[in-house]
C-alpha cells in the first residue's frame, strides 16, 4: 500500500489521480488533501477517502470547506471525524512534512505550487511531478531540495513521463538527444492572420486533452511546450540543444529518446492522464493493471509529425534562448505567461498580445539573476507587477 499526498486535489489533475486510487484501494491510500477555494468538491473528496488532513488556501475557504462538512461555526478545533482542517501556506507546508504520505502528487497549478514541491521535498519525500513551474522557475532549488531530502522527483505530465518511463535502462552516455511531442493544441493549422479572433472560449477547447484552463490556454499558444523544455533540462539533465519539439497531432507517442546510435525509443498509449498518473505514483514498486484503454494499433490509421511553427509559436525558441540566458530568464519567461493568460482569459488581451507580452518582460527583466528563494519570489513579483501594468498598453 503506498500512501498518498494530493496536493492540487480538486484541478484536473488531482481528481484523475482520486479516479486512480478509486479504483486501486489495495494499492493506494490517500493521508492528505490540498485545494485551492474549491471547498464543495474538497469536501466531497474528504467524505470519501477520509485523509488524515485537508488543507485550503485561506480561513475563507476554510470556513466554507467546514460548513460543507456539516461544522457549525464556532464549533472548536477545525477537525471532521478523524480529518484534521488546516488552511494557509504555513500549516500546508507543515502538514506535507509530518504527514506519513510517502508520495506526493504536486498539481497545484503556477508558481503557487513551488512551496509544496519544496516542503516535500525537504522531508525526504517522493513528488510526482505536474506542477512544471516548480521546475522551470527553480530548478537549481528544487533539485538541491531533493538531494537534501534523498527524495525522487518523477514525472507526471505524459511528456516528460514518456521520457522518464523510455529512459529506464540506458546509460546517460547513450542519450543524444529528448525528442518532446506537442499536439500542437487547436489552433496548429490556423493562419496567424486569424489569432487576433481567438477567444478565450475557442482556446479552451483543445483536440485531444481535458485539462485544466491554464494549461489549456498554454497548448493553444504552445507556451506549454515551451515551459516543457525548461522542465526536462532540470529533470532529465541535459543541455538546451538536446531538446528536440515536434508536433504530432495523434497524441499517441507522447515523447522520444533519441540515442547516439540513432536509435529511437517511444513511449505509446491513449492519451489519458491517468496512465502518467499511476505511473508516478506507484513507482518504482511497478504499474497498476488497467489504467487506460488499450492502444488499438488497427484503429490508428497515421501517426504524423510536423516541424513547430516559430512565427506562430514563438514560445519555444524563447524558452531555449532563456536556457542559455541569466539564470533568472526562465523564471520571468514563467511569470510573465501566468500574468498573460490570466488576462486573457479575463477578455483584458488578444490572443497574441500574449506573446508579446512575454517577449517584453523578457526584454526588461531577462538578464536578472538571483541567489536565493527569496531574490527567486522578489524578481517573479516585480515581473508580475509591471506586465500587470503593461497590460494597459496592449488592451483589446
Amino acid at each position: 500500500m503506498k500512501r498518498v499526498a494530493i496536493l492540487g486535489s480538486t484541478g484536473s489533475i488531482g481528481t484523475s489521480a482520486l479516479d486512480v486510487v478509486r479504483a486501486h484501494p489495495e494499492d493506494l491510500s490517500v493521508v492528505l488533501l490540498v485545494a485551492g477555494r474549491q471547498a464543495k468538491l474538497l469536501a466531497e473528496q474528504v467524505r470519501e477517502f477520509r485523509p488524515a488532513i485537508a488543507g485550503v488556501a485561506g480561513r475563507a475557504a476554510l470556513e466554507e470547506l467546514r460548513a460543507e462538512l456539516g461544522i457549525s461555526a464556532g464549533a472548536g478545533a477545525g477537525s471532521w471525524e478523524s480529518t484534521k482542517l488546516i488552511c494557509g501556506e504555513d500549516e500546508i507546508a507543515a502538514a506535507i512534512k509530518s504527514c506519513e504520505a510517502q508520495v506526493v502528487l504536486a498539481a497545484v497549478v503556477g508558481m503557487a505550487g513551488l512551496s509544496g514541491v519544496l516542503a516535500a521535498l525537504e522531508a525526504g519525500k517522493d513528488v510526482a511531478l505536474a506542477n512544471k513551474e516548480s521546475l522551470v522557475v527553480a530548478g537549481a532549488l528544487v533539485l538541491e531540495a531533493a538531494q537534501r531530502g534523498s527524495a525522487r522527483i518523477v514525472p507526471v505530465d505524459s511528456e516528460h513521463s514518456a521520457i522518464f518511463q523510455a529512459l529506464q535502462g540506458v546509460q546517460p552516455q547513450d542519450v543524444a538527444s529528448l525528442i518532446l511531442t506537442a499536439s500542437g493544441g487547436p489552433f496548429r493549422d490556423l493562419p496567424a492572420a486569424e489569432f487576433g479572433a481567438i477567444t478565450p472560449e475557442r482556446a479552451l477547447k483543445h483536440p485531444q486533452w481535458t485539462m485544466g484552463a491554464k494549461i489549456t490556454i498554454d497548448s493553444a499558444t504552445m507556451m506549454n511546450k515551451a515551459l516543457e523544455v525548461i522542465e526536462a533540462r532540470w529533470l532529465f539533465g541535459v543541455s538546451s540543444k538536446q531538446i528536440e519539439v515536434v508536433v504530432h497531432p495523434q497524441s499517441i507517442i507522447h515523447s522520444m529518446v533519441r540515442l547516439v546510435d540513432q536509435t529511437v525509443l517511444a513511449q505509446l498509449s491513449v492519451p489519458d492522464m491517468k496512465g502518467p498518473i499511476a505511473f508516478a505514483l506507484r513507482h518504482p514498486q511497478g504499474r497498476l493493471a488497467n489504467v487506460m484503454k488499450p492502444l488499438d494499433f488497427t484503429a490508428v490509421r497515421e501517426l504524423t509529425f510536423f516541424p513547430v511553427d516559430d512565427a506562430r509559436f514563438p514560445g519555444i525558441s524563447r524558452a531555449h534562448q532563456c536556457l542559455e540566458g541569466a539564470k533568472g530568464a526562465c523564471a520571468v519567461f514563467n511569470a510573465a505567461n501566468e500574468v498573460a493568460v490570466a488576462q486573457f482569459l479575463s477578455h483584458r488581451i488578444s490572443f497574441p498580445s500574449i506573446h508579446v507580452l512575454i517577449e517584453e518582460s523578457l526584454q526588461k527583466f531577462g538578464d536578472r539573476g538571483y541567489e536565493s528563494l527569496g531574490d527567486l519570489a522578489d524578481l517573479c513579483g516585480s515581473v508580475t507587477s509591471w506586465a500587470r501594468q503593461r497590460v494597459s498598453a496592449l488592451a483589446r
